[in-house]
């Protein structure tokens, strides 16, 4: 991005600095945007704002925003590319600015259709990388032979089973606490944003956490971890990557294979058992069915890997 962030500031009118401020303030209060996003966003305008200044010879305010043209968005976004940003990055800050300046122009009321109409970049979308429902299988078996302690095995083949049962978030089943204890046959999740959903919880998830809370050394505590590392505080997600890695590499699989592919593993087997998108969508705790509608492709890309091998050639 262009500029650093002190360099930023400088570039914006105390003004125009308020209404972003204002801007990410909603964004988080009434769209429940994470900290994660609200920080990208952040510096995606800032870095628009702070070019836009360098390039027109000025500091920005709220009115500048107006008279920004369509050649001046071509600058900003070839400048951003040939400093090496991805189509793809750039779409997110186009998508940022774009959101942005929707809102300034209807609190100040002017025409923001050069910034508003601006093409988004072309990019390839990267589809989701399931495993199959042998290999998931696979990999809760031989992630319980990578610890050393068995109650620490118990413990990692919980959390895989409960990512790949439940399609959770590997940040969503390290954050549960010993009140969920034993399991209940539904979770309340909160999410991105803060966001709740509710996430049915399949009998074999439950089996493997009772299992490991029969073998943990610690008590179950109301406001403690419910999965605990070797001294009794939370488990760093980084273990469970590492064990997944170590069993992948016994399994022959792909580096894809993280805990997160597990999430995409529960959205693509479900979809692919008949399950309806929309449930999917909510399952998943997706703001958009659009990226929900992403495990279509990548069943319909399976579907048609299996043609090609099976169907007969002329």
């Amino acid at each position: 991005m262009t500029g650093t962030a002190t360099e930023d500031t400088l570039a914006l009118s105390p003004a125009l600095r308020e209404a972003l401020a204002r801007w990410l303030e909603q964004l988080k209060a009434l769209d429940g945007a994470s900290d994660n996003t609200i920080t990208a966003y952040a510096r995606d305008v800032r870095g628009f704002l702070a070019f836009l200044a360098h390039h027109r010879g000025g500091a920005m305010g709220t009115g500048a925003l107006a008279e920004v043209t369509v050649s001046d968005m071509r600058a900003w976004m070839a400048r951003e590319r040939a400093d090496g940003l991805a189509a793809r990055s750039l779409a997110r800050a186009l998508s940022a600015v774009k959101t942005f300046t929707a809102w300034a122009a209807e609190r100040e009321g002017f025409d923001a259709t050069a910034i508003l109409s601006a093409r988004t970049p072309k990019y390839q979308r990267r589809l989701p990388r399931p495993l199959t429902p042998d290999a998931a299988r696979d990999m809760i078996d031989t992630v319980e032979l990578q610890a050393q302690k068995d109650w620490v095995a118990a413990r990692d083949v919980a959390i895989v089973t409960l990512l790949y049962g439940c399609g959770l978030r590997i940040s969503e089943g390290l954050g549960l606490t010993g009140a969920e204890a034993p399991l209940p046959e539904v979770l309340r999740i909160r999410g991105k944003g803060g966001k709740e959903r509710l996430v049915p919880v399949i009998p074999a998830a439950r089996r493997a956490v009772d299992a490991y809370l029969r073998a943990c050394p610690f008590p179950v505590e109301p406001d403690a971890p419910l999965f605990r590392g070797a001294r009794g505080g939370p488990v760093n997600a980084r273990l469970i990557r590492k064990a997944m890695q170590q069993a992948r590499m016994q399994l022959g699989l792909p580096a894809s294979v993280t805990p997160h592919a597990l999430r995409h593993s529960f959205a693509t087997h479900l979809l692919s058992a008949g399950g309806d998108l929309r449930a999917i969508q909510e399952l998943l705790g997706h703001a958009s069915l659009s990226t929900t509608q992403a495990y279509t492709a990548v069943d319909q890309a399976r579907l048609m890997d299996v043609y090609d091998k099976t169907h007969p050639k002329a």
